[in-house]
């Protein structure tokens, strides 16, 4: 079942698919140091777990900095939906920055050259393996939402997951039930 294997956070040899906290950490001070649309681009990436080409095609009208929220167009269905994704007040302030205004796009590189900014800014991180990767921004953010106990439905809401079978590998790598019972043994 091909579909199946592509449901796994871990690799053929058992490596992670995504940054844990310290790797998410050392990628954003590394984002820090780059030109602002480059910063800001990795902020959107990191912390809405986002599609490349979803964040590629934002614009002025898809942030409401009103409520800190992005509104992303769910590019893996047939037809067009929505999703909005709280995002913390200094990834709202980076993109005002910018300063984009209606339907010029925040960012105008190609995905090619938005994967090479996301693997130079990994490697710059000391970031290697499958995880060093766009994909591994996205595991990541899942990774972390199931590991903070927000509940699955928001997850797939968030993520643009149309089964909840595909949010739930994120739930089930946790395990949160597994580790307070283990943790009673230690």
């Amino acid at each position: 079942m091909k579909f199946a294997a592509q449901l796994q956070l871990y690799d053929e040899a058992g490596r992670r698919k995504y940054l844990n906290s310290s790797e998410r950490e050392r990628l954003l001070i590394a984002a820090d140091d780059l030109g602002p649309a480059e910063c800001a681009f990795l902020y959107v990436l990191t912390f809405t777990g986002c599609r490349v080409s979803e964040a590629l095609a934002m614009t002025s009208h898809h942030l409401d900095s009103q409520t800190d929220t992005i509104t992303f167009r769910t590019l893996k269905r047939r037809r067009l939906v929505f999703r909005t994704v709280p995002v913390p007040p200094e990834v709202t302030e980076l993109l005002l920055r910018l300063d984009r205004l209606g339907d010029l796009p925040f960012w105008t590189m190609h995905r090619s050259t938005a994967w090479r900014l996301v693997s130079r800014t990994m490697a710059s991180a000391s970031i290697e393996g499958p995880m060093a990767c766009c994909k591994g921004l996205r595991h990541s953010f899942g990774m972390r939402a199931a590991d903070r106990n927000v509940p699955q439905p928001v997850i797939q809401r968030w993520m643009g997951h149309a089964s909840p079978a595909t949010t739930a590998i994120y739930i089930d790598a946790i395990g949160v039930e597994e580790r307070a019972f283990a943790s009673r043994m230690w």
